[in-house]
């Protein structure tokens, strides 16, 4: 059984995510929304490592509330990819990228939850 560390998990994905931009550059849908892709996807894991660096308790809630909202906004880059440039997602490698988004802000919404529960 493979354990994940979420600091690597999040890496691995902004580097995954960087590859792909790099991949897509040949054509303009790939100029534009590439550069919006990494930007996002990186912010998931430094936002995450910031949290956990955290000063205080709000500040810990807000950088993983940060790190959802670009998971949620790379998401859509993805999709947005997937549905308008041509053979994209021939071998099923988008789709990929958007379970693993989906898996990490599921992870980091737990995170958030449990922490508020164990606050209370």
């Amino acid at each position: 059984m493979t354990i994940y560390h979420l600091e690597e998990r999040t890496f691995q994905y902004s580097k995954s995510c960087a590859i792909l931009k790099r991949q897509l550059q040949r054509g303009i849908l790939g100029i534009e929304f590439g550069p919006q892709l990494l930007r996002s996807s990186s912010s998931v894991g430094a936002n995450y490592i910031e949290a956990t660096e955290s000063l205080g308790e709000k500040d810990f809630q807000m950088k993983i509330r940060i790190s959802i909202r670009e998971a949620k906004e790379s998401a859509y880059w993805l999709r947005l990819m997937k549905e308008t440039i041509e053979n994209v997602n021939e071998d099923g490698r988008i789709d990929l990228f958007i379970n693993e988004t989906m898996e990490l802000r599921r992870i980091l919404a737990a995170i958030l939850t449990r922490y508020r529960q164990n606050r209370m």
